[in-house]
């Protein structure tokens, strides 16, 4: 899980002296619950605790630590009470009577452990140790369920690593014996939730594109990519190689999520506000215009003049990964300012590949595009909140725009604008009809042929589902990993192999220095400079916990150009020869940015701050 999330992994490690435990030491397998005695699903998965207990024996250890219901004095109270046993029988036993002896707790309860307890009354000295020994336990629970990021009750951590699946007996039991699926679900979720991950699969697959290409295997890989990938219907038949299907075809998701990203930036993100958004702004447009000049200043050749656009993109990935990698040493704010200055910076490209990097117009087929993208408005407008509709014309508005002479990916960006959003969702509303079926569910669960939840009940469940999130959310959930893990790998695996050889540069002198000087001069320069424009002329704020210093070191890391930089070079350079020669540049260029940010960043002195 990412860490904007929760945390995948205990940050307080058991202490059988101090936490409250069931089960021997050295059991195979540890549960660990926050719970609340005031909390009616932690009184319901009680039960299934017992029986686990049971199952299981000295295989496991069973530990609860307090995380009272926020608001509630009950559930305050309970926990301060049961932290009066002397011994771990006791408050065992106190345990299990809050838990079990009504249906929802109450202060009779609460009488009753007291006195099971024996809480001193008649001795204020006594009673007051023994309330200030409570409550120190408490609050030590209550810290280590924030360090945590508990937010719901009950929460579990088994063998040291958050669980967030069903509570049901052979859910947890997959869990705790670590089933092969249960194991690879979980290895997956640790990747994912790395934060420099997508950058390192993508260069992995970069790297895997330049050893192949240089291999025996060179003229395979090749040959593999020209394959032809097609459908027929009588007649007519549509095929492109399986290069294209990546670049126009799959790469089409990306361009998707970028959409998605861009509306949601732009609506709820750190775009939203004008004043927030002025800074990474003015700093992605500097970011691509000054790359374009220095690129048009120094290329020679008018066949090459066409590629102005290559040095303009920065690889969110790779950058936001090498700044994830310095920890502490670079504020989160500043990942903020990159990342929001990228979004900007996809932007630019988008149009960019749009007016100047497609094909001759076919204005029939662009005609009919028009009409689909009329169509998703209507969508829109009138409220459709299923993704279907929105991806069946989707598909047609590919292929239209595809035949049209407009790159295919730009079909992306245009869906991404119509799939809808949603008011906030009422979660009291929704709360209270899921426990209203969940109920009726309950009392039907013993009758004769029930087994599980009723279709009624499962489609109702869908609709709850559904109205959680917008689809435009949901399709970002659901694409974005995968665009991620997935898309650009491989696009790179398809785009990055360059045969490294000695006169792969002969005859490409000025296009490789242009494009290597926008990357590592042109981009942080322009950067660096409309963001100090737009801060002196207060057009924008800078925060106070980077410098400028910092804000540099940033700017060199947006001259890691690779994806989108690979992207428009293929579509400006048609000749195998150019293309290879710019993307040896890329390389070299992003290599370079990557190295000089990082010894600026690295460098830069942690509490250095400017205005």
């Amino acid at each position: 899980m990412s860490q904007q999330a929760l945390a995948a992994k205990l940050e307080q490690p058991v202490d059988d002296e101090r936490d409250h435990v069931l089960g021997p030491q050295d059991a195979q397998i540890t549960v660990l619950e926050y719970g609340s005695y005031a909390c009616p699903y932690c009184r319901a998965v009680n039960d299934h605790i017992v029986k686990l207990r049971h199952e299981f024996g000295d295989r496991l250890r069973y530990v609860f630590r307090h995380y009272p219901l926020p608001g509630s004095d009950i559930a305050l109270r309970a926990a301060q009470l049961v932290e009066h046993a002397e011994d771990d029988e006791r408050f065992w036993n106190a345990h299990v009577t809050l838990m079990t002896r009504s249906h929802a707790l109450t202060d009779d309860d609460l009488a009753q452990v007291a006195l099971d307890l024996g809480v001193p009354g008649h001795d204020p000295q006594r009673a007051a140790a023994a309330a200030a020994r409570a409550q120190t336990h408490l609050d030590e629970d209550v810290r280590s369920a924030r360090a945590n990021r508990v937010a719901i009750t009950p929460t579990f951590f088994v063998n040291g690593r958050r669980y967030d699946g069903p509570w049901d007996e052979s859910s947890f039991t997959d869990a705790m014996l670590r089933t092969p699926g249960h194991r690879l679900r979980s290895a997956a979720e640790d990747f994912a939730g790395w934060a420099p991950a997508a950058g390192v699969l993508l260069l992995l697959a970069a790297v895997l594109a330049v050893l192949l290409v240089n291999s025996a295997a060179e003229s395979m890989f090749t040959q593999f990519w020209q394959s032809p990938l097609g459908v027929s219907f009588g007649d007519a038949a549509f095929s492109m190689s399986l290069l294209h299907w990546v670049n126009d075809g799959l790469l089409t998701f990306f361009f998707l999520v970028v959409g998605l990203e861009i509306k949601r930036e732009f609506t709820i993100g750190h775009l939203a506000d004008l004043r927030a958004a002025a800074l990474p702004v003015a700093a992605a447009l500097g970011g691509m215009v000054v790359p374009a000049l220095v690129y048009a200043l120094i290329v020679s050749n008018e066949l090459w003049s066409h590629g102005w656009g290559v040095p303009m993109a920065t690889d969110t990935a790779f950058a936001v990964a090498l700044i994830v990698m310095m920890g502490d040493r670079v504020p989160t704010s500043l990942r903020v300012f990159l990342t929001a200055a990228a979004i900007v910076d996809d932007i630019g490209s988008i149009v960019v590949v749009a007016l100047f990097y497609s094909d001759t117009l076919h204005m029939e087929y662009l005609g009919a595009a028009v009409l689909l993208v009329g169509a998703l408005a209507l969508l829109n407008r009138a409220h459709i909140y299923r993704v279907a509709p929105y991806a069946a014309v989707g598909i047609l508005l590919w292929a239209c725009v595809h035949a049209s002479g407009l790159h295919a990916t730009l079909a992306g960006v245009l869906l991404a604008l119509f799939i809808p959003t949603r008011p906030p969702v009422n979660m009291v509303a929704l709360t209270a009809q899921a426990d209203a079926i969940l109920n009726a569910e309950a009392r039907r669960s013993e009758e004769v042929l029930q087994s599980g939840p009723s279709l009624p009940a499962l489609k109702a469940f869908d609709a709850l589902h559904d109205r959680l999130e917008s689809p435009a959310a949901r399709v970002l959930r659901i694409l974005g990993s995968r665009s991620s893990y997935v898309v650009l790998p491989l696009f790179a695996l398809a785009n990055a192999g360059v045969a490294i050889a000695p006169g792969i540069m002969d005859g490409h002198g000025s296009l490789a220095l242009a494009i290597i000087a926008g990357l590592v001069v042109g981009k942080p320069l322009g950067l660096f400079a409309a963001s100090w424009v737009a801060v002196r002329l207060g057009l924008a704020k800078k925060p106070s916990d980077y410098s400028w210093r910092q804000l540099a070191g940033a700017g060199a890391l947006a001259g890691i150009g690779f994806t989108m930089s690979l992207f428009i070079a293929g579509q400006a350079f048609p000749a195998a020869a150019d293309f290879d020669a710019a993307k040896a540049a890329i390389f070299i260029g992003s290599i370079i940015s990557s190295l000089v940010g990082v010894a600026i960043l690295w460098s830069a002195d942690q509490g250095e701050r400017s205005e």
